[in-house]
């Protein structure tokens, strides 16, 4: 019987076969992909929230096949195969490991890390693709929130940062007032509010950044938390068998402090 990685690229194989294999796989192109990639990716977040690692184990195999599938396209097209892709990151751990797999030795950690961005730095650079910018190395592609910590912990490495929280949090203050200011005139202007809410999020993601928090991390929790919390005004409002467009404001307010007593009396964040 074949080892599960060879099987999984023969059943990617045959299901991009032109002649036998299913219309849907066949049709796909790298770019096509690339949404099912993201919501995979999410999938396995969703699983390791929820502690549940026995859909964990599921998720992360749909992940795994998204790279046997690149993998297949970029065979197809006599770019790299699978083996290509595993033996890359092989030598690259091997590469930037040095302390790990060599003799050398660093002093401290903050050593390492500084050896670790040099040896990025010379791929790069081998590779062709040195960049112009310390911001260059940045993904696009990335959510908002992170792209905002990415983009500021970049340049936070470089001496472009506050020393002190106090600056961060009048920063949070001032960008604060800006929005109010806009939202206050008439007539209103959507692109100038849009743009200072912006730089409003930009400053709270570096107050999250100094905070040693990260922005994605904290507005998942309260996503989770305020999902829960209304799932019990739901419970309650049921309870009493009306709908919740049959309340008032105040009396979905009345249920929701209700919830979190119960919350904090059971311990709840």
């Amino acid at each position: 019987m074949s080892h599960p990685i060879e099987q999984l690229k023969q059943i990617m194989a045959q299901l991009r076969d032109p002649e036998s294999g299913c219309p849907w796989d066949q049709k796909q192109t790298f770019d096509s992909i690339v949404p099912h990639t993201v919501e995979e990716t999410y999938e396995v977040i969703d699983a390791i929230h929820a502690r549940d690692f026995e859909n964990l184990q599921e998720e992360l195999g749909d992940f795994v096949f998204q790279a046997i599938f690149y993998s297949q396209l970029a065979q197809e097209q006599g770019l790299f195969d699978f083996d290509d892709v595993i033996r890359s990151v092989n030598e690259k751990l091997i590469r930037r490991h040095p302390h790990v797999f060599s003799d050398q030795v660093f002093d401290n950690e903050a050593a390492i890390r500084a050896n670790w961005e040099k040896i990025k730095s010379a791929e790069k650079s081998s590779a062709g693709r040195q960049e112009q910018s310390i911001l260059d190395g940045v993904p696009k592609s990335l959510p908002a929130l992170s792209r905002a910590y990415k983009l500021q912990a970049k340049c936070a490495k470089h001496g472009f940062d506050w020393d002190t929280l106090t600056p961060v949090v009048d920063k949070v203050r001032e960008e604060l007032d800006e929005v109010i200011e806009e939202v206050r005139c008439s007539p209103q202007d959507p692109a100038a509010i849009e743009d200072e809410l912006g730089d409003l999020l930009f400053a709270v993601v570096n107050l999250t950044r100094h905070l040693q928090q990260h922005p994605e991390s904290a507005l998942t929790r309260a996503n989770q938390k305020f999902s829960r919390r209304f799932q019990g005004v739901e419970a309650l409002a049921k309870q009493e068998g009306r709908s919740l467009d049959d309340y008032t404001l105040s009396e979905l307010d009345r249920f929701w402090e209700q919830v979190k007593l119960q919350e904090k009396n059971q311990g709840s964040d």
